[in-house]
């Protein structure tokens, strides 16, 4: 069956580790023995032969920068001061996916309109073909790369379909570590996003900004990468989805992404506890408590962050590519999962936002 990821940071990675994602996951690997790579971003686990091993069909590929008080060093490279910063950032990775796509369209396409997504999928269902073009689905991390409203043409002109707007605290709303509600500026971009049918990421948003965007933004919503609190005994961070906006979620229709990384799937890890500490039951458990929450199994999905901050050495036991996601799969069968259901969790649901949400043609 597809697996489908709603969000992986290829961009990001490429601009500041120099990854080659056309490469696989142990090639990368062999290329960064004797660098620093591993010691700031782990080993990596993606790589397009990965993809196709793991029949991952669809990436939703973020933008991403960091304010400059959350650089983290000198490698850090892409952080920003102010607007114009942003806005320089996030179009070179954006170039950087045009670019990928345009160079190895054998590899990858970039998916914008429901045509787009069409020809990747009939091509994954062609017995005939041993490999397959990666849809990119470009999602924008942190709206700050948007100085003013009448942008967002451009944005979208460009592919960006998907904005979450924040990752820390940004002029919008609280984020991550920065809570705070919608301000007048974040109520405009929503009104803004929703008049060209962006769906909006909830994902790292303040709750008090998720519940107040739960409550005004009329187009569709989701959080691509976001773990369920209530499975995280003693977690203080604002990182996390409370049952009280998991059912906001679900009553606007929308997919939560789980993210396996072994810090939000078992609060308090560090890597002294070893990758054995976490089992990818830990992954299905996230996925089953969000099912029984909603009654069904569809309103959930995967949502990696692969190489997003961290890499293999924080992740699952039974991972080592994302080619092993698809070993969630026989979990969910033993606990008494459907073909169906299963199929829905692991690419399904997220191909139905797509195919709801995408533009017929541009």
């Amino acid at each position: 069956m597809f697996l489908i990821d709603a969000h992986q940071d290829l961009a990001w990675n490429i601009l500041t580790f120099d990854r080659d994602y056309t490469l696989s996951a142990a090639e990368i690997r062999r290329h960064e023995i004797g660098s620093d790579t591993p010691a700031l971003n782990g080993d990596t686990l993606l790589g397009w032969p990965d993809y196709q091993k793991g029949r991952v069909a669809v990436i939703f590929s973020s933008l991403f920068a960091a304010p400059l008080h959350r650089k983290q060093g000198e490698w850090d490279k892409l952080c920003y001061d102010n607007i114009a910063q942003a806005y320089t950032l996030y179009n070179q990775q954006l170039d950087v996916y045009h670019r990928l796509t345009e160079e190895h369209p054998n590899k990858f396409s970039l998916v914008q309109t429901q045509t787009d997504l069409k020809a990747v999928l009939d091509h994954w269902e062609k017995a005939d073909q041993e490999s397959h073009p990666v849809g990119l689905v470009i999602l924008m991390e942190g709206a700050e790369a948007i100085n003013q409203i009448s942008e967002l043409e451009n944005w979208w002109d460009r592919g960006v379909r998907l904005i979450g707007p924040a990752w820390t605290g940004t002029r919008f709303c609280g984020g991550t570590r920065e809570p705070g509600p919608l301000t007048k500026e974040g109520y405009a971009l929503l009104e803004g996003m929703a008049s060209w049918g962006y769906v909006l990421d909830l994902s790292h948003m303040d709750e008090q900004a998720a519940l107040q965007a739960l409550d005004m933004y009329p187009h569709t919503i989701v959080a691509t990468h976001a773990n369920a609190a209530a499975l995280l005994p003693g977690v203080d961070s604002n990182r996390f989805l409370s049952d009280r906006l998991i059912r906001g979620l679900i009553e606007r229709d929308g997919i939560i992404g789980i993210i396996p990384f072994n810090r939000f799937l078992k609060w308090g890890w560090t890597p002294a506890d070893g990758r054995e500490a976490v089992k990818l039951s830990e992954v299905v458990a996230q996925i089953d408590y969000i099912c029984q929450i909603a009654g069904d199994a569809h309103h959930v999905g995967i949502g990696s962050d692969f190489d997003g901050g961290f890499g293999l050495q924080s992740t699952p036991s039974e991972l080592d590519t994302i080619a092993d996601l698809q070993k969630i799969a026989p979990l969910l069968e033993d606990r008494g999962y459907t073909e169906e259901n299963i199929a829905a969790i692991m690419g399904e649901n997220w191909l139905s936002l797509m195919r709801q949400t995408l533009p017929e043609d541009l």
